[in-house]
């Protein structure tokens, strides 16, 4: 059965999604995300499990009455009863599926099957195991003529036994057949072979779609599904942000946007509103409260980041250097340059260009350095620390004094003291000092006091932080007063608020010394 120009997009979020160790969806979360999945654009909502428990009957049968367009379908084992329960509660959908279906390798059966009324010999219980499905395929015509038949764990199966299974539920009336890598024990070559393989070899193949349910234990689920799709299946089965049982199922953004990508690879298609992935993705992890990791691809938070200077600097001169897809085509927010000591000149003049700041190179210079000393200390410097920067190193006041050193030691029964290195204008030897105070900023400024000669009295101190973080840069502003009663400001920036205060009451040095200077020249 053709499937058409696109592939058909399976999303069991709400029901193998929801099987996550430690999560749990009510009726309303699952009726909102729902509404999403419909907004995504997939073609079958797998809405849960009905006879699993009374409330997940309940979901699926509200998803089923409320939610237009999709196709709504229920889970069930090859059981009367659990059909019988999938049917109900899908009775209002527009249009709904019964996904049934047993373990088809020999591990299942001889474990899932061991009483004799199944057969005393593997052989036997595998006979039963058919009939079983060919049973259950036709209890579920009752209820729909869209039924899905899953051959769980496939992947570990007899190739034979499994082409007699599919043979079997496609004759029975199966319309989808299922082909899962329950365990994710497959490998991409294997298990394009397998579906290859039941195309060709099973001779009612075509008049049914065939399926691709892949899961992640050995990280080859996207793998997988892809190579089931390169090889003839045309619907795939998967979950938002990949969630699941144990390591999770096939994550259907990378999946579907490796085939969008590589379309000239695939040749087809699918129907799905890519656009909307982000905003999907931030949906189901929040309410399954699993964090997305800031490196998955597609949707994580550094899909579209960038920090090394190389790959910055081709990035600003050609998105395309370095990013395959855009960040407008899964809704994420634009490409963003992640500042750090690795990103760069040009990345650096990028950002200030993009803040307003324009500067000549010599300017840029200083800043660079400044930005890299404060990159060293810190994960990521963002735009506020910029500003911060640019505040004090640009404000046009000549550096008498430059703090070279500062080394502070203070503790619980110990006296504060503190040491610096000043660098002097015009004097070949920075001048160094040491002194003790009442804390350790207050032991810091008499070591300044001393070095630099100055001795303007502290009339305000304040200290922020710029950014949040432990890393965050610390902001001081400090306002002294000379001899004469004038009041001068200084600031400073430091990951170190001990540092950054040290340089604010330098920085309110040299603005004083500064005005002193102009008052003479002027004279």
């Amino acid at each position: 059965m053709s499937a058409g120009k696109n592939l058909i997009v399976f999303d069991t979020t709400l029901r193998d999604g929801e099987q996550a160790a430690g999560t749990r969806l009510g009726v309303r979360e699952k009726l909102e995300l729902a509404m999403q999945l419909a907004r995504l654009g997939v073609d079958i909502i797998e809405a849960g499990f009905p006879i699993s428990s009374p409330q997940d009957f309940e979901a699926v049968q509200l998803i089923a009455e409320q939610i237009k367009g999709p196709t709504i379908c229920g889970l069930s084992r090859a059981i009367y009863a659990d059909i019988d329960a999938a049917g109900k509660a899908l009775k209002n959908a527009k249009k709904s599926r019964i996904h049934t279906g047993l373990g088809i390798s020999d591990i299942h059966i001889a474990s899932k099957f061991k009483d004799p009324k199944y057969g005393r010999t593997l052989k036997d219980k595998k006979a039963n195991a058919i009939d079983m499905g060919i049973k259950a395929v036709k209890r579920a015509k009752r209820y729909t003529d869209d039924i899905e038949f899953y051959c769980e764990d496939s992947g570990r199966a007899d190739k034979e036994y499994l082409y007699q299974m599919v043979e079997a539920v496609i004759d029975a009336g199966a319309t989808t057949v299922n082909i899962p890598d329950t365990t994710g024990y497959a490998i991409p070559e294997q298990f394009g072979r397998l579906i290859a393989g039941i195309i060709a070899e099973v001779p009612n193949a075509k008049k049914a779609v065939i399926s691709v349910h892949c899961h992640d234990d050995l990280g080859m689920s996207v793998a997988n599904t892809l190579a089931g799709v390169k090889n003839g299946a045309r619907q795939i089965e998967g979950t938002v942000n990949g969630v699941g049982e144990r390591a999770g199922n096939a994550s259907l953004e990378e999946a579907i946007m490796a085939i969008k990508t590589r379309k000239d690879f695939f040749s087809i298609d699918t129907k799905i509103k890519t656009q909307e992935f982000y905003k999907t993705s931030k949906m189901v992890s929040e309410m399954l409260g699993i964090a997305v990791p800031p490196n998955k691809a597609v949707v994580g938070a550094n899909a579209f980041a960038h920090s090394s200077g190389i790959h910055v600097d081709g990035v600003l001169k050609n998105t395309l250097t370095y990013e395959i897809m855009r960040p407008e085509d899964v809704g994420s927010p634009e490409t963003s340059v992640v500042l750090t000591a690795r990103t760069g000149r040009h990345g650096l003049k990028h950002r200030l260009n993009a803040l307003g700041y324009k500067m000549s190179e010599a300017e840029l210079d200083q800043i660079y350095q400044r930005f890299l000393e404060v990159a060293d200390r810190k994960t990521e410097v963002f735009d506020e620390d910029i500003a911060a920067l640019v505040s004090t190193e640009m404000r046009t006041v000549e550096h008498t004094f430059d703090l070279q050193y500062l080394h502070v030691a203070c503790g619980t029964g110990t006296l504060p003291t503190a040491s610096v290195r000043i660098k002097i204008k015009d004097k070949d030897e920075p001048a160094t000092a040491a002194a003790c105070g009442d804390g350790p900023i207050d032991a810091a400024y008499e070591a300044i006091r001393i070095a630099t000669g100055q001795s303007p009295k502290l009339d305000l101190y304040s200290i922020k932080a710029v950014t949040g973080g432990k890393d965050a840069l610390g902001e001081a502003t400090v306002k002294v007063i000379n001899e004469k009663g004038i009041r001068f400001t200084g600031r400073g920036v430091s990951t170190d608020i001990i540092e950054a205060s040290a340089k604010a009451y330098v920085d309110a040095i040299n603005r004083m010394v500064a005005t002193v200077k102009e008052k003479k020249t002027k004279k």
